[in-house]
């Protein structure tokens, strides 16, 4: 009976460690204010070039909107980023293979969200242009 106990003890600390380690987490959408100073044309530039700097694939949807895609492997991230003069929001748009379901998708989508949101401040803040 004790050899049993343990067992099972083992197996639930394994099953909760299992979930420690999850690999999709929810969907974020980055919003950011953008700092007095810029006009709509150096948060355009700001934006493609962070997403070229990454590695996305990005294009002009119209005024204030650029729709960006995100390939890796047989991986697919797609966004809208829509932008004006005083903040940008950065908004999930669908993916291939990244477990999307939910409200849920594979911790590397926020993460590669969350680098070019880096970028975009970076080159805000340094003024950048393409």
């Amino acid at each position: 009976m004790k050899k049993f106990v343990k067992w099972l003890a083992a197996a639930a600390i394994m099953g909760s460690l299992a979930g420690c380690v999850s690999r999709t987490a929810p969907i974020e959408t980055v919003q950011n204010n953008v700092t007095a100073g810029h006009t709509d044309a150096q948060v355009r530039s700001a934006i493609l070039k962070a997403g070229l700097n990454r590695q996305w694939i990005m294009a002009d949807a119209g005024p204030g909107i650029i729709k960006g895609r995100q390939q890796a492997r047989d991986h697919t991230a797609n966004i809208i980023v829509q932008y004006s003069a005083n903040s940008y929001i950065i908004k999930y748009d669908g993916s291939v293979n990244l477990m999307a379901s939910g409200g849920q998708i594979h911790k590397n989508y926020n993460r590669w969200v969350h680098n070019l949101d880096k970028d975009i401040q970076l080159n805000l803040s340094t003024g950048a242009q393409l």
